[in-house]
């Protein structure tokens, strides 16, 4: 349950004394833990540390207001928080700060991020939810500066869909809405642009969430001077605070060292979000920094000394000590006392975690060394290998990869050598490596069993009088099945409300829906993501629209370093099933008929991407993805809204399988691979290939991530021998991408006889109008002559040259 709130006329002096104390000592060792940890990394222990002293005070008042059911979204400096909550533990602490990658022994995120990034676990083994209303939640941090901020916005949101919204089973997520989203931001990083569009959006939309801004009046050296309009971000943000007549913000300004002032400021902070959901700015200004930025450098570098004398004199927990003997809280033995038992307990924290670190490689070491010196008594390299084998012998507390670094290098001495012992170092190398890697690469895709991938194909079917409708009649229809079907799902973005979008595929539905589940956004991509990110977090299955593929750019930061890492970076204790729409291919013009796919697919992996050739695959795709628990990125064809499609009689139910490639026409003398409308243009040229006796095969890619997980395609190149990839991505984009998975995973170079092809865009992007098109990206005639002229190189009598 959570802690009753410290309030003198609730509780005898005594219990507020008990409180207190207990907050005083929690500032106490999480201020010892970013002390040992700077000298951790500075003796070489760790790699990297970025502490959060300075900031402990106005955290304890922080986790006061916090409620179960809430949720953080914050930065690497809210270890006192943390601890507060029980969330953290100082073995933990240093746990995160080595790197251990038992995610019971570093629960934060196996040792996938560096310390001081946060989270809890929404995730039971099997991948389910547990009940987040029964405790306090933090969503999993990164470290790009205001990255947090977009997912912010989204588990606010969650709250008022909950409220707002009937028939939604939230027993695990939410209790009549009540939750606030909780933010953290350094001063110098509400510079950013995601801080300003995330500030607006929630102002816009009043969610209950409150952002903390600690202030310290730095950005690593940069003084704020340099960061922020009058120095001051709640000063510049005085526009957004609500009034009699209009919405906006209750900004509340306080000094990071009161802790009286803090308790009260966030009691009153949470009581307005929770209950008005309005969003409150808290600025907590007078906040230092006792250790710099990080251990990468010193503050005393770029800091004066009169700021240092000013830092050292208002130190927040110095001053909180203060207070308590003032007040007779305790007396400074008491406290001395306390502070002597707190460094006993961060330093025993400290020890059993490089305990447990050690643990797993000091055994390997071991384990491999009685085999390492087998193998040099037995080998004619004996000279190579004993002194490899002395370093790992000499190393008293080595890590995994400086054992299975001298395993793998002895191996090379012993090639040409056969006996027992090489067997053994052969298959310990393999064993080791087997157990180990997962602990680094294991759950960037879901391994429950709704994953995306073992939902099965459902074809659609049809009436004999099915009717042939617009593209996006199907797609609208479909949306209508999903929304009457899934309480939990909405969609959002911009035009996608009251016009049912511009290719009008949500046509009538907010009018049917509300405007809580069929919502129009502000022109701001990223917190539109953002958005998707938070709710698919608090169990809704948000569908996030991106008007065109080109606007993706705008999201693109918060896609790959958030969404398509939460599950990654949490070992599997976090997700986000967010579904991205967004349309584009083959439009006119540089702006709207981009297609960065090779960026796409190398930047976004633990995203599905999916490039539907109609509107019947991507509703398909739709239908699959809400039954899944992964997220995925859904490209509609622009140009194919218009086109013709039968409708078919099981909307809402037939599923296009994820990573399975279809071969639309069959063929013997040549494998044509695309995807998207291009695919439109090769099914049209392999009819006309025919009469010149040129008989290709056509595959439609389908998705891109995964890719043909059924090895489909190289089953057609062993039969036609030769292999086009067709894209209107750049050259080296996509296509290269998708002539690597078929030649090098799938080994079709070994059925080649002749050079396998792309054919591309061009480099630049496309020209306006119809020319413009047509001379940027792969035409008809292109794709006819480049196939003709693989076959003139076969057999150049019955394929003479055209030109």
């Amino acid at each position: 349950m959570q802690e009753k709130v410290l309030e003198k006329n609730d509780i005898s002096f005594s219990e507020f004394k008990e409180q207190v104390i207990k907050d005083y000592k929690t500032a106490v060792v999480s201020r010892e833990c970013s002390l040992l940890g700077r000298r951790e990394v500075l003796t070489g222990k760790a790699k990297f540390g970025i502490f959060g002293d300075g900031k402990e005070v106005p955290q304890l008042a922080m986790a006061k207001a916090f409620k179960n059911g809430d949720f953080r979204s914050g930065y690497y400096r809210d270890q006192t928080f943390m601890m507060a909550l029980g969330l953290l533990s100082v073995q933990e602490f240093f746990a995160g700060l080595y790197a251990n990658t038992d995610i019971e022994k570093e629960p934060m995120a196996g040792g996938r991020q560096m310390g001081g990034h946060f989270g809890t676990h929404s995730l039971n083994e099997d991948g389910t939810w547990k009940n987040l209303t029964q405790q306090p939640n933090s969503s999993a941090d990164i470290s790009p500066t205001a990255g947090q901020m977009p997912r912010l916005l989204g588990l606010a949101q969650a709250s008022k869909i909950y409220r707002n919204v009937e028939g939604i089973d939230a027993e695990k997520f939410s209790v009549k809405g009540n939750e606030v989203a909780w933010g953290t931001i350094g001063n110098a990083s509400t510079s950013e642009g995601l801080f300003w569009e995330t500030i607006n959006a929630a102002g816009v939309m009043q969610v209950p969430m409150v952002i903390s801004v600690w202030d310290d009046e730095y950005g690593i050296s940069v003084p704020a001077k340099y960061q922020t309009t009058k120095e001051n971000i709640s000063e510049i943000l005085k526009g957004f605070q609500r009034d009699e007549e209009n919405n906006g913000y209750e900004i509340i300004v306080v000094n990071g060292w009161n802790y009286p002032e803090l308790m009260d400021a966030y009691q009153k902070a949470g009581r307005i979000s929770r209950e008005e959901h309005v969003p409150v700015l808290i600025h907590v200004i007078e906040l230092t920094q006792p250790q710099g930025h990080s251990t990468s450098g010193s503050h005393e570098r770029y800091k004066s000394e009169d700021r240092l004398k000013w830092e050292k004199e208002n130190d927040c927990n110095l001053k909180m000590r203060e207070w308590m003997i003032e007040n007779d809280i305790a007396t400074d033995e008491e406290l001395t006392q306390l502070e002597k038992e707190a460094k006993k307990e961060v330093r025993d924290g400290k020890k059993a975690a490089w305990k447990d670190f050690t643990e797993a490689p000091i055994n390997a070491k071991k384990t491999v060394l009685p085999i390492l010196k087998e193998v040099a008594e037995n080998s004619s390299n004996k000279n190579f290998i004993q002194p490899l084998v002395e370093e790992l012998d000499g190393i008293k507390e080595p890590q995994k990869f400086e054992v299975l670094t001298i395993a793998r290098k002895i191996l090379r001495y012993i090639i040409k050598d056969n006996f027992e012992a090489k067997t053994q170092l052969i298959n310990w190398i393999d064993n080791f490596t087997n157990k180990v890697q997962p602990d680094y690469s294991s759950h960037l895709y879901s391994e429950s069993e709704n994953n995306a991938l073992s939902i099965q194909e459902v074809l659609p079917t049809y009436d004999e009088s099915a009717k042939q409708v617009d593209g996006r009649v199907v797609l609208r229809d479909n949306f209508d099945k999903i929304f009457s079907t899934y309480p939990e799902a909405l969609i959002f973005g911009e035009d996608t409300g009251n016009i049912g979008d511009v290719n009008q595929g949500l046509e009538g539905l907010q009018e049917k829906y509300g405007e809580f589940r069929v919502a129009d956004a502000g022109i701001r991509e990223a917190t539109i993501l953002g958005q998707g990110i938070g709710m698919a977090m608090r169990g809704l299955r948000p569908i996030a629209e991106i008007q065109y593929l080109d606007y993706l750019m705008y999201a693109l930061q918060i896609m790959a370093d958030d969404l398509a890492t939460v599950h990654y970076r949490t070992k599997g204790k976090q997700k986000a099933p967010l579904i991205v729409r967004t349309r584009g291919h083959r439009l006119e013009g540089i702006w709207h008929s981009g297609s960065q796919m090779g960026g796409i697919v190398h930047l976004l992996r633990g995203i599905h991407i999916l490039v539907p050739r109609n509107m019947t695959k991507a509703a398909g795709f739709y239908n699959t993805l809400l039954e899944s628990d992964e997220p995925a990125l859904i490209i509609e064809c622009l140009n194919g809204y218009r086109l013709k499609e039968k409708l078919p009689t099981n909307l809402g139910e037939f599923k296009t399988p994820i990573g399975v490639v279809e071969t639309v026409k069959e063929g013997n003398d040549i494998t044509l691979v695309s995807y998207g409308s291009t695919l439109r243009i090769v099914e049209q040229v392999a009819k006309e290939l025919l009469e010149v006796d040129i008989d290709a095969e056509v595959i439609d890619v389908q998705s891109l991530l995964p890719f043909d997980i059924n090895h489909d395609i190289v089953k057609s190149v062993e039969k036609t021998n030769r292999l086009m990839v067709i894209d209107e991505d750049i050259p080296g984009g996509a296509s290269a991408y998708i002539m690597q998975e078929i030649l090098e995973k799938q080994n079709a170079y070994r059925h080649l006889d002749s050079k396998p092809e792309t054919l591309t865009a061009k480099e630049h992007r496309p020209a306006y109008g119809t020319d413009g098109d047509y001379f940027s990206k792969p035409s008809a005639e292109d794709i006819f002559e480049k196939v003709y002229s693989v076959f003139h190189e076969v057999n150049p009598e019955k394929y003479p040259k055209m030109r």
